[in-house]
């Protein structure tokens, strides 16, 4: 986090909705979030193989993130869970399909109908505040600003803890991204009519769309191999705490003819000031002055938020700005962001490589389908996967790792 008087009057620094996500090596026994490792699934039925398989060189890839992402507030009684695995093959890096993004889900509840009573449909506009923010459903923790509501690292809503119904993905709970899994109840087998269900069912059924949309192609399925097959793993290391970014307040105008001299420093040629100025990117010098306020975050959470760009001139940018990254081609809903990794992740989980061919990329950015929706033919209580958007900016090669 920036570093600020806790003593200071507001103002003094900027809490954003972004929520910072730091890596340690102690968690609790029921963490879900981490970088590294190996993947843990929803249920004892992992998923096929071939979605952790380089598209570049189909060797198996390594798992760099594992995250918590129940949103009880706004996907109730879903069960979610974002994985990304990179390729360790230096062969393969700064090629498409050597990082790929997977999103696990299980949904508890079958939805309700889709013509809710007048009753209900008055019910569906009012505002409701019947849950815990996303900030203690994330992270399992109270208190964490006013964008708490939408903190998918607090417990039940953080990707980084427990699964419980709360919002904070790192917190313990089920929204928790950050947090460990609860224990889900069975799925019923009768629709009992609860009012908050019901309330919630139009939207959701049809944003869900089920019926309406071109059948998926059938997923690939392929059974793991032994461990010893399988890419080498980073170490591990949790994502048990996390906080909502907060930004030193923004710098008073210097004159355009103020100077800061050193005594000791050299002139600078005219050449070499046209050279930096020429090679400044103002789009990476915001990434960077950004992430310098928080060096140690690792991840940055904000569903259906603004990723921080990289670059704006590569592809991904460019589909950032845009608007145009791919659907899902599971509902043919939008994909919204999500989740991306800073360059300290590289550091975290490289800490102990000494070797010099490390991972080259600069953020991978997550785009999901903001409909949450479950892979075809995937029954209640039953987890389904699927591939979302990962796309990577490579670290450029002028601007040196």
């Amino acid at each position: 986090m920036a570093s600020y008087d806790s003593d200071s009057s507001d103002g003094e620094f900027e809490e954003t909705n972004v929520l910072l996500g730091y890596a340690s090596k102690e968690a609790d026994e029921d963490t879900v979030s981490k970088l590294g490792g190996r993947p843990d699934w929803l249920d004892e039925n992992a998923p096929s193989a071939a979605y952790a398989r380089c598209k570049v060189c189909k060797d198996f890839m390594a798992l760099i993130l594992q995250l918590n992402g129940e949103l009880p507030e706004r996907f109730p009684d879903h069960e979610r869970r974002i994985y990304v695995f990179a390729c360790r093959r230096q062969t393969c890096r700064r090629k498409d399909g050597s990082i790929r993004a997977l999103r696990g889900l299980r949904v508890w509840k079958e939805e309700a109908s889709k013509e809710p009573n007048a009753e209900n449909k008055v019910e569906e506009e009012k505002p409701k505040n019947d849950g815990p923010g996303l900030g203690e459903t994330l992270f399992g923790s109270k208190g964490l600003g006013s964008a708490s509501g939408a903190n998918p690292f607090s417990s039940n809503a953080n990707p980084f803890s427990t699964s419980n119904s709360s919002g904070n993905p790192f917190s313990s709970g089920s929204v928790n991204p950050f947090s460990s899994a609860t224990s889900q109840p069975e799925p019923a087998k009768t629709a009992s009519p609860e009012p908050r269900t019901a309330a919630l069912s139009k939207t959701f059924a049809e944003s869900l769309n089920i019926k309406d949309t071109p059948a998926s192609s059938p997923q690939p399925s392929e059974p793991w191999p032994a461990e010893d097959a399988q890419a080498q793993p980073y170490p591990t290391l949790y994502l048990a705490d996390a906080d909502f970014e907060t930004l030193d307040p923004t710098p008073a105008n210097v004159p355009t003819n103020a100077r800061l001299e050193d005594a000791d420093a050299a002139e600078p040629s005219i050449l070499d000031r046209e050279a930096f100025e020429s090679s400044m990117d103002a789009t990476f010098q915001k990434f960077a002055d950004r992430l310098a306020q928080n060096p140690e975050q690792v991840i940055r959470y904000e569903f259906a938020g603004t990723p921080l760009l990289y670059s704006k001139k590569d592809a991904v940018g460019e589909a950032v700005n845009k608007g145009a990254i791919p659907r899902c081609p599971n509902c043919t809903a939008r994909r919204v962001f999500e989740v991306q990794l800073t360059p300290n992740a590289i550091a975290e989980l490289e800490a102990d490589d000494m070797s010099l061919e490390g991972m080259e990329w600069g953020t991978i950015i997550v785009a999901v389908c903001e409909k949450d929706c479950s892979p075809r033919g995937t029954p209640v209580g039953e987890v389904g996967y699927f591939e979302e958007w990962a796309g990577v900016q490579w670290e450029e090669l002028s601007k040196g790792k």
